[in-house]
Protein backbone atom coordinates (compact mmCIF):
# COMPACT_ATOMS: atom_id res chain seq x y z
CA UNK A 1 0.00 0.00 0.00
CA UNK A 2 1.30 3.46 -0.91
CA UNK A 3 1.88 6.06 1.81
CA UNK A 4 4.12 6.20 4.83
CA UNK A 5 1.82 8.05 7.25
CA UNK A 6 -0.38 5.58 9.11
CA UNK A 7 -3.78 6.36 10.56
CA UNK A 8 -2.36 5.89 14.04
CA UNK A 9 0.78 8.03 13.62
CA UNK A 10 -0.37 10.95 11.47
CA UNK A 11 0.31 14.50 12.68
CA UNK A 12 -1.93 16.88 10.71
CA UNK A 13 -0.56 20.37 10.33
CA UNK A 14 -2.11 23.81 10.18
CA UNK A 15 -5.00 23.42 12.66
CA UNK A 16 -6.15 26.97 13.34
CA UNK A 17 -8.79 27.79 15.95
CA UNK A 18 -12.10 29.53 15.36
CA UNK A 19 -14.59 30.85 17.89
CA UNK A 20 -17.95 31.51 16.24
CA UNK A 21 -20.31 34.31 17.23
CA UNK A 22 -22.64 31.88 18.99
CA UNK A 23 -19.94 31.24 21.61
CA UNK A 24 -19.24 27.89 23.20
CA UNK A 25 -16.20 25.69 22.81
CA UNK A 26 -13.75 26.79 20.09
CA UNK A 27 -13.95 24.84 16.85
CA UNK A 28 -10.75 23.77 15.11
CA UNK A 29 -10.48 25.19 11.61
CA UNK A 30 -9.93 21.84 9.96
CA UNK A 31 -6.95 19.67 9.19
CA UNK A 32 -4.60 19.63 6.26
CA UNK A 33 -3.75 16.37 4.61
CA UNK A 34 0.08 16.23 4.36
CA UNK A 35 -0.12 14.25 1.11
CA UNK A 36 -1.85 17.15 -0.65
CA UNK A 37 0.08 20.14 -1.95
CA UNK A 38 1.05 22.42 0.95
CA UNK A 39 -1.06 25.41 -0.07
CA UNK A 40 -4.34 27.21 0.58
CA UNK A 41 -6.13 25.42 -2.26
CA UNK A 42 -4.78 21.97 -3.26
CA UNK A 43 -8.24 20.39 -3.75
CA UNK A 44 -11.69 21.52 -4.81
CA UNK A 45 -13.40 23.26 -1.83
CA UNK A 46 -9.98 23.93 -0.29
CA UNK A 47 -9.35 21.00 2.03
CA UNK A 48 -10.40 17.40 2.49
CA UNK A 49 -13.17 18.57 4.85
CA UNK A 50 -14.72 20.56 1.95
CA UNK A 51 -15.63 23.61 4.06
CA UNK A 52 -14.63 26.41 1.69
CA UNK A 53 -13.15 28.40 4.55
CA UNK A 54 -9.70 29.40 5.75
CA UNK A 55 -8.21 31.02 8.84
CA UNK A 56 -6.23 33.40 6.58
CA UNK A 57 -7.03 37.11 6.29
CA UNK A 58 -8.63 38.44 3.12
CA UNK A 59 -9.04 41.92 1.59
CA UNK A 60 -11.97 44.26 2.33
CA UNK A 61 -13.24 46.55 -0.46
CA UNK A 62 -13.35 50.28 0.13
CA UNK A 63 -17.10 50.51 -0.35
CA UNK A 64 -17.80 50.18 -4.07
CA UNK A 65 -14.67 49.74 -6.17
CA UNK A 66 -14.49 49.51 -9.95
CA UNK A 67 -11.53 47.25 -10.72
CA UNK A 68 -9.45 48.50 -13.65
CA UNK A 69 -7.36 46.34 -15.97
CA UNK A 70 -4.21 47.24 -14.03
CA UNK A 71 -5.82 46.16 -10.75
CA UNK A 72 -6.57 42.60 -11.80
CA UNK A 73 -4.98 39.68 -13.60
CA UNK A 74 -6.83 37.54 -16.11
CA UNK A 75 -5.72 34.46 -18.03
CA UNK A 76 -7.64 33.13 -21.03
CA UNK A 77 -7.43 29.33 -20.82
CA UNK A 78 -10.40 27.84 -22.66
CA UNK A 79 -13.70 26.17 -21.74
CA UNK A 80 -14.31 24.44 -18.43
CA UNK A 81 -11.44 25.87 -16.37
CA UNK A 82 -13.42 26.27 -13.17
CA UNK A 83 -10.93 25.03 -10.57
CA UNK A 84 -7.46 26.40 -9.92
CA UNK A 85 -5.30 24.33 -7.58
CA UNK A 86 -2.26 25.95 -5.95
CA UNK A 87 0.92 23.91 -5.72
CA UNK A 88 3.40 23.63 -2.90
CA UNK A 89 6.73 25.40 -3.26
CA UNK A 90 9.42 24.39 -5.74
CA UNK A 91 13.15 24.43 -4.93
CA UNK A 92 13.33 28.08 -6.08
CA UNK A 93 10.60 29.05 -3.59
CA UNK A 94 7.96 29.72 -6.25
CA UNK A 95 4.54 28.13 -6.80
CA UNK A 96 2.28 27.29 -9.72
CA UNK A 97 -1.48 27.10 -10.28
CA UNK A 98 -2.89 24.06 -12.08
CA UNK A 99 -6.16 24.24 -13.99
CA UNK A 100 -8.02 21.41 -15.69
CA UNK A 101 -10.39 22.23 -18.54
CA UNK A 102 -12.19 20.63 -21.44
CA UNK A 103 -9.44 21.17 -24.01
CA UNK A 104 -6.22 21.35 -21.96
CA UNK A 105 -4.48 21.06 -18.61
CA UNK A 106 -2.75 24.40 -17.92
CA UNK A 107 -0.03 25.30 -15.46
CA UNK A 108 0.21 28.99 -14.57
CA UNK A 109 2.80 31.19 -12.94
CA UNK A 110 1.44 31.76 -9.44
CA UNK A 111 2.51 35.41 -9.33
CA UNK A 112 1.35 36.58 -12.77
CA UNK A 113 -1.19 33.96 -14.05
CA UNK A 114 1.02 33.65 -17.14
CA UNK A 115 0.54 30.24 -18.79
CA UNK A 116 3.82 28.40 -18.28
CA UNK A 117 2.80 25.28 -20.18
CA UNK A 118 -0.34 23.47 -21.29
CA UNK A 119 -1.09 19.88 -22.18
CA UNK A 120 -3.44 19.51 -25.14
CA UNK A 121 -6.34 17.11 -24.52
CA UNK A 122 -7.65 16.95 -28.09
CA UNK A 123 -6.67 13.29 -28.30
CA UNK A 124 -9.38 12.57 -25.71
CA UNK A 125 -12.06 14.09 -27.97
CA UNK A 126 -10.73 13.53 -31.50
CA UNK A 127 -14.15 14.07 -33.08
CA UNK A 128 -14.41 17.65 -31.74
CA UNK A 129 -12.65 20.79 -32.90
CA UNK A 130 -10.69 22.96 -30.54
CA UNK A 131 -11.51 26.61 -29.95
CA UNK A 132 -9.64 29.89 -29.64
CA UNK A 133 -9.91 33.17 -27.77
CA UNK A 134 -11.93 34.78 -30.58
CA UNK A 135 -14.53 32.00 -30.20
CA UNK A 136 -14.68 32.51 -26.44
CA UNK A 137 -15.08 36.28 -26.65
CA UNK A 138 -17.83 35.94 -29.25
CA UNK A 139 -19.69 33.43 -27.09
CA UNK A 140 -19.46 35.65 -24.01
CA UNK A 141 -20.60 38.77 -25.87
CA UNK A 142 -23.92 37.06 -26.59
CA UNK A 143 -24.57 36.63 -22.86
CA UNK A 144 -24.47 40.39 -22.31
CA UNK A 145 -27.10 41.16 -24.95
CA UNK A 146 -30.61 42.18 -23.97
CA UNK A 147 -29.87 42.76 -20.29
CA UNK A 148 -32.70 45.27 -20.11
CA UNK A 149 -34.75 44.09 -23.08
CA UNK A 150 -35.45 40.89 -25.03
CA UNK A 151 -34.99 37.75 -22.92
CA UNK A 152 -34.95 35.20 -25.75
CA UNK A 153 -31.67 36.19 -27.40
CA UNK A 154 -29.36 35.78 -24.37
CA UNK A 155 -31.02 32.51 -23.36
CA UNK A 156 -30.39 31.08 -26.83
CA UNK A 157 -26.78 32.32 -26.65
CA UNK A 158 -26.37 30.60 -23.26
CA UNK A 159 -27.75 27.32 -24.61
CA UNK A 160 -25.43 27.48 -27.61
CA UNK A 161 -22.41 28.27 -25.45
CA UNK A 162 -23.16 25.39 -23.08
CA UNK A 163 -23.77 22.98 -25.95
CA UNK A 164 -20.64 23.90 -27.87
CA UNK A 165 -18.09 24.34 -25.11
CA UNK A 166 -19.22 22.41 -22.04
CA UNK A 167 -21.13 19.33 -23.21
CA UNK A 168 -19.26 16.21 -22.17
CA UNK A 169 -17.08 18.03 -19.64
CA UNK A 170 -15.68 15.61 -17.08
CA UNK A 171 -12.99 15.66 -14.40
CA UNK A 172 -14.47 18.75 -12.73
CA UNK A 173 -13.33 17.57 -9.28
CA UNK A 174 -9.55 17.31 -8.93
CA UNK A 175 -6.71 17.40 -6.44
CA UNK A 176 -3.00 18.25 -6.53
CA UNK A 177 -0.68 16.20 -4.34
CA UNK A 178 2.60 16.97 -2.56
CA UNK A 179 4.62 15.65 -5.51
CA UNK A 180 3.07 18.04 -8.07
CA UNK A 181 0.76 15.37 -9.51
CA UNK A 182 -2.74 16.36 -10.60
CA UNK A 183 -5.37 13.62 -10.27
CA UNK A 184 -8.65 13.74 -12.18
CA UNK A 185 -11.51 11.30 -12.07
CA UNK A 186 -12.70 11.26 -15.67
CA UNK A 187 -15.84 9.37 -16.60
CA UNK A 188 -14.25 5.93 -16.92
CA UNK A 189 -10.66 6.42 -15.73
CA UNK A 190 -8.51 8.14 -13.13
CA UNK A 191 -5.69 10.10 -14.76
CA UNK A 192 -2.47 11.38 -13.21
CA UNK A 193 -0.76 14.39 -14.81
CA UNK A 194 2.69 15.49 -13.74
CA UNK A 195 5.75 17.43 -14.88
CA UNK A 196 8.65 16.06 -16.87
CA UNK A 197 10.85 17.61 -14.17
CA UNK A 198 8.90 18.14 -10.90
CA UNK A 199 11.63 20.47 -9.59
CA UNK A 200 11.14 22.99 -12.43
CA UNK A 201 8.09 25.29 -12.51
CA UNK A 202 8.49 25.75 -16.27
CA UNK A 203 8.69 22.02 -16.98
CA UNK A 204 6.24 20.64 -19.58
CA UNK A 205 3.30 18.52 -18.43
CA UNK A 206 2.69 14.90 -19.33
CA UNK A 207 0.19 12.18 -18.62
CA UNK A 208 1.96 10.02 -16.06
CA UNK A 209 -0.51 7.17 -15.72
CA UNK A 210 -4.12 6.18 -16.34
CA UNK A 211 -6.16 3.75 -14.25
CA UNK A 212 -9.08 2.34 -16.18
CA UNK A 213 -12.16 1.60 -14.11
CA UNK A 214 -12.70 -2.19 -13.72
CA UNK A 215 -15.75 -3.62 -15.45
CA UNK A 216 -17.51 -4.55 -12.22
CA UNK A 217 -17.43 -0.92 -10.99
CA UNK A 218 -20.61 0.62 -12.37
CA UNK A 219 -21.23 4.23 -13.35
CA UNK A 220 -19.06 7.26 -14.10
CA UNK A 221 -16.63 8.85 -11.66
CA UNK A 222 -18.04 11.83 -9.76
CA UNK A 223 -16.08 12.61 -6.59
CA UNK A 224 -12.42 12.52 -5.59
CA UNK A 225 -10.67 13.15 -2.26
CA UNK A 226 -7.78 11.78 -0.21
CA UNK A 227 -7.68 9.77 3.02
CA UNK A 228 -5.09 10.53 5.74
CA UNK A 229 -2.75 7.75 4.52
CA UNK A 230 -2.35 9.44 1.11
CA UNK A 231 -4.67 7.22 -0.92
CA UNK A 232 -7.19 8.54 -3.42
CA UNK A 233 -10.83 7.86 -2.68
CA UNK A 234 -13.35 8.14 -5.51
CA UNK A 235 -17.07 7.67 -6.05
CA UNK A 236 -19.23 6.91 -9.07
CA UNK A 237 -22.74 8.13 -9.83
CA UNK A 238 -23.95 4.53 -9.33
CA UNK A 239 -22.71 4.48 -5.73
CA UNK A 240 -19.35 2.71 -5.91
CA UNK A 241 -16.41 3.74 -3.69
CA UNK A 242 -12.80 3.10 -4.68
CA UNK A 243 -9.64 3.49 -2.61
CA UNK A 244 -6.74 3.77 -5.03
CA UNK A 245 -2.99 3.92 -4.37
CA UNK A 246 -1.53 7.07 -5.92
CA UNK A 247 0.84 5.01 -8.05
CA UNK A 248 -2.22 3.03 -9.28
CA UNK A 249 -0.59 -0.21 -8.09
CA UNK A 250 -3.68 -1.54 -6.30
CA UNK A 251 -7.22 -0.63 -5.33
CA UNK A 252 -10.13 -1.62 -3.11
CA UNK A 253 -13.71 -1.23 -4.38
CA UNK A 254 -17.09 -1.46 -2.68
CA UNK A 255 -20.53 0.10 -3.02
CA UNK A 256 -22.81 2.17 -0.83
CA UNK A 257 -25.88 0.63 0.83
CA UNK A 258 -28.93 0.83 -1.40
CA UNK A 259 -27.01 1.17 -4.65
CA UNK A 260 -28.96 -1.67 -6.26
CA UNK A 261 -31.47 0.99 -7.41
CA UNK A 262 -28.77 3.36 -8.73
CA UNK A 263 -28.86 2.29 -12.39
CA UNK A 264 -32.63 2.69 -12.58
CA UNK A 265 -32.48 6.09 -10.87
CA UNK A 266 -29.74 7.38 -13.21
CA UNK A 267 -31.65 6.24 -16.29
CA UNK A 268 -34.84 7.93 -15.07
CA UNK A 269 -33.07 11.20 -14.25
CA UNK A 270 -31.38 11.28 -17.64
CA UNK A 271 -34.74 10.77 -19.35
CA UNK A 272 -36.41 13.45 -17.25
CA UNK A 273 -33.60 16.04 -17.05
CA UNK A 274 -31.79 15.41 -20.32
CA UNK A 275 -28.36 15.07 -18.72
CA UNK A 276 -26.35 12.87 -16.38
CA UNK A 277 -25.86 15.47 -13.63
CA UNK A 278 -28.54 13.88 -11.42
CA UNK A 279 -27.03 10.50 -10.68
CA UNK A 280 -27.76 8.40 -7.61
CA UNK A 281 -24.58 10.06 -6.26
CA UNK A 282 -24.38 13.61 -7.59
CA UNK A 283 -21.52 15.24 -5.72
CA UNK A 284 -18.01 14.74 -4.42
CA UNK A 285 -16.76 13.29 -1.13
CA UNK A 286 -15.32 14.73 2.04
CA UNK A 287 -12.82 13.07 4.37
CA UNK A 288 -11.88 13.50 8.02
CA UNK A 289 -8.56 12.84 9.74
CA UNK A 290 -9.73 9.50 11.19
CA UNK A 291 -10.37 7.69 7.90
CA UNK A 292 -14.02 8.74 7.68
CA UNK A 293 -15.32 9.13 4.12
CA UNK A 294 -18.63 10.98 3.68
CA UNK A 295 -20.85 10.59 0.62
CA UNK A 296 -24.49 11.36 -0.14
CA UNK A 297 -26.61 9.07 -2.27
CA UNK A 298 -30.08 9.95 -3.51
CA UNK A 299 -31.78 10.00 -0.09
CA UNK A 300 -29.09 9.11 2.48
CA UNK A 301 -25.76 10.43 3.73
CA UNK A 302 -23.13 7.83 4.64
CA UNK A 303 -20.01 7.72 6.79
CA UNK A 304 -17.83 4.89 5.56
CA UNK A 305 -14.53 4.25 7.36
CA UNK A 306 -11.30 3.52 5.54
CA UNK A 307 -9.33 1.32 7.94
CA UNK A 308 -6.08 1.27 5.97
CA UNK A 309 -6.87 -1.82 3.92
CA UNK A 310 -10.66 -1.88 3.51
CA UNK A 311 -13.87 0.14 3.69
CA UNK A 312 -15.87 -0.57 6.82
CA UNK A 313 -19.64 -0.13 7.17
CA UNK A 314 -19.47 -1.39 10.76
CA UNK A 315 -20.94 0.85 13.47
CA UNK A 316 -18.18 -0.32 15.81
CA UNK A 317 -15.70 1.45 13.49
CA UNK A 318 -17.79 4.63 13.48
CA UNK A 319 -19.65 4.01 10.22
CA UNK A 320 -23.29 5.00 9.76
CA UNK A 321 -25.94 5.69 7.14
CA UNK A 322 -28.82 8.13 7.69
CA UNK A 323 -31.79 9.30 5.65
CA UNK A 324 -32.34 12.97 4.82
CA UNK A 325 -35.37 14.85 3.51
CA UNK A 326 -35.80 14.43 -0.25
CA UNK A 327 -39.14 15.85 -1.32
CA UNK A 328 -37.91 16.57 -4.85
CA UNK A 329 -36.70 13.01 -5.38
CA UNK A 330 -33.50 14.36 -6.95
CA UNK A 331 -31.30 14.05 -3.86
CA UNK A 332 -28.67 16.36 -2.41
CA UNK A 333 -26.75 18.57 -4.83
CA UNK A 334 -24.10 19.55 -2.29
CA UNK A 335 -20.80 17.91 -1.43
CA UNK A 336 -20.82 17.04 2.30
CA UNK A 337 -18.86 19.47 4.53
CA UNK A 338 -17.53 18.92 8.05
CA UNK A 339 -18.23 21.22 11.00
CA UNK A 340 -16.14 20.95 14.15
CA UNK A 341 -13.03 18.89 14.85
CA UNK A 342 -12.66 18.87 18.63
CA UNK A 343 -13.70 15.33 19.70
CA UNK A 344 -14.88 16.73 23.04
CA UNK A 345 -17.32 19.11 21.34
CA UNK A 346 -20.21 18.69 18.91
CA UNK A 347 -19.16 17.62 15.43
CA UNK A 348 -21.31 17.42 12.33
CA UNK A 349 -21.58 16.58 8.65
CA UNK A 350 -23.42 19.29 6.73
CA UNK A 351 -25.38 18.97 3.48
CA UNK A 352 -28.15 20.69 1.60
CA UNK A 353 -30.95 18.11 1.38
CA UNK A 354 -33.26 17.18 -1.50
CA UNK A 355 -36.42 19.08 -0.53
CA UNK A 356 -37.93 21.57 -3.00
CA UNK A 357 -36.86 24.28 -0.55
CA UNK A 358 -33.43 23.04 0.45
CA UNK A 359 -32.67 22.58 4.16
CA UNK A 360 -29.21 23.09 5.59
CA UNK A 361 -28.96 19.72 7.32
CA UNK A 362 -26.59 18.79 10.15
CA UNK A 363 -25.90 15.14 10.99
CA UNK A 364 -24.22 14.09 14.22
CA UNK A 365 -20.80 13.01 13.03
CA UNK A 366 -20.02 10.86 16.07
CA UNK A 367 -22.30 8.92 18.40
CA UNK A 368 -25.75 10.46 18.73
CA UNK A 369 -26.22 11.93 22.24
CA UNK A 370 -28.16 9.48 24.40
CA UNK A 371 -30.87 11.98 25.30
CA UNK A 372 -31.30 13.27 21.75
CA UNK A 373 -34.85 13.18 20.41
CA UNK A 374 -35.61 12.98 16.72
CA UNK A 375 -36.39 16.44 15.33
CA UNK A 376 -39.90 17.11 13.98
CA UNK A 377 -39.94 16.35 10.25
CA UNK A 378 -36.52 14.68 10.33
CA UNK A 379 -36.38 11.19 8.77
CA UNK A 380 -33.47 10.16 11.00
CA UNK A 381 -32.54 10.65 14.66
CA UNK A 382 -28.99 11.36 13.47
CA UNK A 383 -30.13 14.72 12.08
CA UNK A 384 -29.11 17.44 14.55
CA UNK A 385 -30.46 20.46 12.71
CA UNK A 386 -32.74 21.46 9.83
CA UNK A 387 -32.46 25.03 8.53
CA UNK A 388 -34.86 25.85 5.67
CA UNK A 389 -32.95 28.10 3.27
CA UNK A 390 -35.97 30.08 2.09
CA UNK A 391 -33.93 33.30 1.77
CA UNK A 392 -36.20 35.14 4.16
CA UNK A 393 -39.45 34.19 2.45
CA UNK A 394 -41.11 31.20 4.17
CA UNK A 395 -43.69 31.10 1.35
CA UNK A 396 -41.13 30.26 -1.32
CA UNK A 397 -42.00 26.92 -2.92
CA UNK A 398 -38.66 26.11 -4.57
CA UNK A 399 -35.08 27.04 -3.71
CA UNK A 400 -32.19 24.80 -4.62
CA UNK A 401 -28.44 25.15 -4.42
CA UNK A 402 -25.74 23.46 -6.47
CA UNK A 403 -22.92 24.56 -4.15
CA UNK A 404 -21.37 22.80 -1.20
CA UNK A 405 -22.59 24.33 2.08
CA UNK A 406 -20.03 26.92 3.20
CA UNK A 407 -18.90 26.17 6.76
CA UNK A 408 -16.79 28.19 9.20
CA UNK A 409 -16.86 27.76 12.96
CA UNK A 410 -20.45 26.95 13.98
CA UNK A 411 -21.86 28.70 10.90
CA UNK A 412 -23.28 27.09 7.73
CA UNK A 413 -24.42 29.12 4.75
CA UNK A 414 -26.00 28.39 1.39
CA UNK A 415 -26.99 30.37 -1.68
CA UNK A 416 -30.04 30.51 -3.94
CA UNK A 417 -29.53 28.99 -7.39
CA UNK A 418 -33.15 29.38 -8.51
CA UNK A 419 -33.68 32.01 -11.23
CA UNK A 420 -36.07 34.82 -10.37
CA UNK A 421 -38.21 33.91 -13.37
CA UNK A 422 -38.34 31.26 -16.08
CA UNK A 423 -39.48 31.98 -19.67
CA UNK A 424 -42.68 30.09 -20.45
CA UNK A 425 -41.06 28.39 -23.43
CA UNK A 426 -38.03 27.12 -21.45
CA UNK A 427 -38.32 23.72 -19.72
CA UNK A 428 -37.76 23.63 -15.95
CA UNK A 429 -34.53 21.72 -16.48
CA UNK A 430 -33.17 24.89 -18.13
CA UNK A 431 -33.29 26.82 -14.83
CA UNK A 432 -29.61 26.20 -14.08
CA UNK A 433 -28.73 27.58 -17.51
CA UNK A 434 -30.19 30.94 -16.46
CA UNK A 435 -28.37 31.19 -13.12
CA UNK A 436 -25.05 29.96 -14.36
CA UNK A 437 -24.83 31.95 -17.58
CA UNK A 438 -27.36 34.78 -17.18
CA UNK A 439 -27.46 35.51 -13.46
CA UNK A 440 -26.52 39.14 -14.19
CA UNK A 441 -29.81 39.69 -16.04
CA UNK A 442 -32.21 41.27 -13.56
CA UNK A 443 -35.13 39.05 -14.60
CA UNK A 444 -33.14 35.90 -13.82
CA UNK A 445 -30.94 37.00 -10.88
CA UNK A 446 -31.45 34.78 -7.77
CA UNK A 447 -32.32 36.22 -4.39
CA UNK A 448 -29.37 35.86 -2.00
CA UNK A 449 -27.66 33.94 0.80
CA UNK A 450 -28.90 32.34 4.03
CA UNK A 451 -26.81 31.41 7.08
CA UNK A 452 -27.62 29.27 10.12
CA UNK A 453 -25.51 28.74 13.26
CA UNK A 454 -25.28 25.89 15.71
CA UNK A 455 -25.84 26.92 19.32
CA UNK A 456 -23.69 24.47 21.32
CA UNK A 457 -25.26 25.45 24.65
CA UNK A 458 -28.84 24.92 23.53
CA UNK A 459 -27.85 22.23 21.00
CA UNK A 460 -30.02 23.92 18.39
CA UNK A 461 -29.52 25.15 14.83
CA UNK A 462 -30.66 28.78 14.70
CA UNK A 463 -31.09 31.21 11.83
CA UNK A 464 -28.22 33.71 11.82
CA UNK A 465 -28.98 36.02 8.89
CA UNK A 466 -30.35 36.41 5.38
CA UNK A 467 -28.60 38.61 2.85
CA UNK A 468 -30.03 40.01 -0.37
CA UNK A 469 -26.60 39.85 -2.01
CA UNK A 470 -27.01 37.63 -5.05
CA UNK A 471 -24.68 34.68 -5.61
CA UNK A 472 -26.06 33.19 -8.85
CA UNK A 473 -23.62 30.31 -9.29
CA UNK A 474 -20.42 30.80 -7.31
CA UNK A 475 -19.02 28.62 -4.54
CA UNK A 476 -18.57 31.17 -1.71
CA UNK A 477 -15.69 30.95 0.74
CA UNK A 478 -14.98 32.43 4.17
CA UNK A 479 -11.93 34.25 5.47
CA UNK A 480 -12.20 33.62 9.20
CA UNK A 481 -9.33 36.03 9.81
CA UNK A 482 -11.30 38.86 8.20
CA UNK A 483 -14.75 37.57 9.28
CA UNK A 484 -15.83 37.84 5.63
CA UNK A 485 -17.50 35.58 3.10
CA UNK A 486 -16.69 36.21 -0.57
CA UNK A 487 -18.77 35.28 -3.58
CA UNK A 488 -19.22 36.20 -7.23
CA UNK A 489 -22.30 38.40 -7.47
CA UNK A 490 -23.96 40.78 -9.86
CA UNK A 491 -25.22 44.36 -9.77
CA UNK A 492 -26.74 46.48 -12.54
CA UNK A 493 -25.88 43.93 -15.21
CA UNK A 494 -22.21 43.66 -14.17
CA UNK A 495 -20.40 40.80 -12.47
CA UNK A 496 -18.89 41.58 -9.07
CA UNK A 497 -17.00 40.05 -6.18
CA UNK A 498 -19.03 40.60 -3.02
CA UNK A 499 -17.67 40.81 0.53
CA UNK A 500 -20.22 40.09 3.28
CA UNK A 501 -19.69 40.14 7.04
CA UNK A 502 -19.72 36.48 8.09
CA UNK A 503 -21.07 37.28 11.57
CA UNK A 504 -23.82 39.78 10.70
CA UNK A 505 -24.61 39.27 6.98
CA UNK A 506 -24.10 42.96 6.25
CA UNK A 507 -22.34 43.93 3.02
CA UNK A 508 -18.75 45.09 3.46
CA UNK A 509 -18.70 46.40 -0.12
CA UNK A 510 -17.91 44.92 -3.50
CA UNK A 511 -15.58 45.04 -6.47
CA UNK A 512 -17.13 45.65 -9.91
CA UNK A 513 -15.36 43.55 -12.54
CA UNK A 514 -17.56 43.91 -15.62
CA UNK A 515 -19.00 41.70 -18.34
CA UNK A 516 -19.46 37.94 -18.62
CA UNK A 517 -15.73 37.40 -18.94
CA UNK A 518 -15.77 37.54 -15.11
CA UNK A 519 -18.74 35.23 -14.47
CA UNK A 520 -17.57 32.49 -12.07
CA UNK A 521 -19.87 29.97 -13.80
CA UNK A 522 -19.94 27.66 -10.78
CA UNK A 523 -16.32 28.13 -9.71
CA UNK A 524 -15.11 28.83 -6.18
CA UNK A 525 -14.08 32.31 -5.07
CA UNK A 526 -11.17 31.74 -2.70
CA UNK A 527 -7.96 33.23 -1.34
CA UNK A 528 -4.45 32.56 -2.60
CA UNK A 529 -1.31 32.29 -0.46
CA UNK A 530 -1.14 36.10 -0.17
CA UNK A 531 -4.77 36.61 0.81
CA UNK A 532 -5.79 37.80 -2.65
CA UNK A 533 -9.06 36.74 -4.26
CA UNK A 534 -8.78 34.35 -7.20
CA UNK A 535 -11.52 32.48 -9.04
CA UNK A 536 -12.32 30.59 -12.22
CA UNK A 537 -14.38 32.08 -15.04
CA UNK A 538 -16.23 30.81 -18.09
CA UNK A 539 -12.95 30.62 -20.05
CA UNK A 540 -10.15 31.42 -17.65
CA UNK A 541 -8.96 32.72 -14.27
CA UNK A 542 -9.13 36.12 -12.57
CA UNK A 543 -7.29 37.54 -9.56
CA UNK A 544 -8.05 40.87 -7.86
CA UNK A 545 -4.83 42.60 -6.87
CA UNK A 546 -5.89 43.52 -3.35
CA UNK A 547 -4.14 42.19 -0.26
CA UNK A 548 -5.42 42.10 3.32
Amino acid sequence: MEGTLSLASRTPRGRGVVVDSSGGRPVNNGWRNPFLADSEYPIAHGRCDQRDSTSSDGPIPNGIEVVSDSERQHAWLGPGHFGGLISGTYPDGGRTIWSNGRECIAKLNYDTLEVLTALDLSDERPEEEGSCRADWETALAGLDEGIYGDETTPVLHAAELASRFLTGLDGVYALLDCEHTLFLGRKQAVVAYTEVDPTDRWSPLREKARWQKPGEVEGSFVGINMTPDGRLVLSTDHGWLISLARDFSEHVATFLPGSEVAAEHCARMEAERGNTGYGWVRTSLCCDDQGGVYASSNDRTHRVVWTGDQFSFNEADGAWSAAYRNGSGRGSGTTPSLMGDDPEADRFVVIGDGDEVVNITLFWRDAIPENWECLPGAPSRRIAGLGPAHMGDPDRTAIQTEQSITVAGWGAMTVDNEPRSLPEWLPQRGARLLCFFLGHHERFRPSGMHKYEWDPDGQTLRESWVSEVASPNSVPSVSVGSDTVYTCGTRDGKWTIEAVNWTTGESRGYWILGNSQFNSLGAAVHLDEDGQIIFGNAFGKTRILRRP
